[in-house]
């Protein structure tokens, strides 16, 4: 009987070992490509809310950058005004000095120049009215002078500064996407495919989408623009005509419309009257996530049309696809 049992039991080790996972297998591997995908999409977030900041940052550097040609033109005209002025000083301080009042080589002697002679002659009440409201314009265009270097310098300096800031952001976003894309060739043939299929959405809306109605004229110029981007790739940081990340898909649709929205989906959360979400009409932007890091624009038939995440198409979805922070209508 001992022998007979020791028989079986070695039989039935036998048929474990066949069945049993090789030394050092991860029992999860079965799960590793939906992990995998689950961890391509939590990078696509984090890029996106990277992408934001950029945005941001590079909407702050163009109005700088304006700022800072603004500065400069105005310092050129002051700078243009008081090479005029000082000419004409130069020839008020000579006839002065031909005047008589105060020897000319005395006049040199104390003084650097015309202006300086002048202020000196206007302490001693030797200039008349005229000559000392010239002097006057003078000195306060020259003050207008120095303000204006001062201005264009700080705004050149914190250019510089955002420009650097810009380039983080920039670097964040695509070590993420680097980090993405990795994650993604990783991925086995057929779980590649099935993200590919879900990346390009549906190609049409609901069909009652069509029949809701629209709030304004520009509203449906906006959804028209939105649904006319369908099917356009999405570029982190661009904002048309051809590409788009998810605010600059809106902010270019609304443009079309003729309406300035802000740059980023931070600010967009803010470009309008918010409404509950049961009251969304087409054309209300929907602001997801709890820091508004996503935004797409509704169209009607419980559908938005956004630009998603990289390697995907501007496309139609549930206007439900992740938590709602807000429905704006600009």
């Amino acid at each position: 009987m001992g022998t007979r049992v020791t028989a079986l039991s070695l039989a039935a080790g036998a048929a474990l070992s066949l069945t049993a996972a090789p030394a050092g297998a991860d029992p999860a591997d079965e799960e590793a490509p939906a992990a995998l995908s689950a961890r391509v999409d939590r990078l696509y977030t984090e890029a996106e809310r990277a992408t934001e900041r950029y945005n941001a940052v590079s909407e702050r550097v163009e109005d700088l950058r304006e700022e800072v040609e603004r500065a400069q033109d105005g310092a050129a005209r002051d700078q243009a005004r008081v090479n005029r002025m000082r000419g004409a000083l130069g020839s008020l301080a000579s006839a002065q000095y031909r005047s008589g009042g105060m020897d000319p080589a005395l006049a040199l002697v104390l003084s650097e120049g015309p202006e300086e002679y002048l202020a000196k002659a206007a302490t001693l009440d030797r200039i008349g009215d005229r000559q000392a409201a010239g002097l006057k314009a003078f000195r306060n265009t020259v003050r207008a002078l120095e303000q204006q270097r001062a201005e264009a310098g700080g705004k050149l300096a914190e250019l510089r500064r955002q420009r650097a800031t810009l380039n983080r952001h920039r670097e964040t976003v695509q070590r993420k996407l680097g980090a993405a894309q990795r994650l993604l060739n990783s991925l086995p043939p057929e779980e590649r495919a099935a993200r590919e299929r879900a990346s390009r959405g549906a190609d049409r809306p609901a069909a009652r989408a069509e029949a809701d109605a629209v709030p304004s004229a520009r509203a449906a110029a906006a959804v028209a623009a939105a649904r006319g981007a369908v099917g356009s790739p999405y570029a982190w940081g661009q904002a048309g005509p051809y590409a788009f990340d998810c605010s600059g898909l809106t902010s270019w649709a609304y443009g079309r419309a003729g309406v300035a929205l802000p740059r980023t989906s931070q600010g967009q959360l803010h470009a309008g009257r918010h409404v509950p979400l049961d009251r969304a009409l087409p054309g209300d932007l929907v602001v997801y996530r709890s820091d508004a890091s996503h935004v797409g624009m509704y169209v009607g038939g419980g559908q938005v049309v956004h630009a998603p995440h990289p390697g995907a198409q501007v496309r139609y979805d549930p206007v439900g696809m992740m938590p709602v922070a807000a429905v704006v209508r600009p």
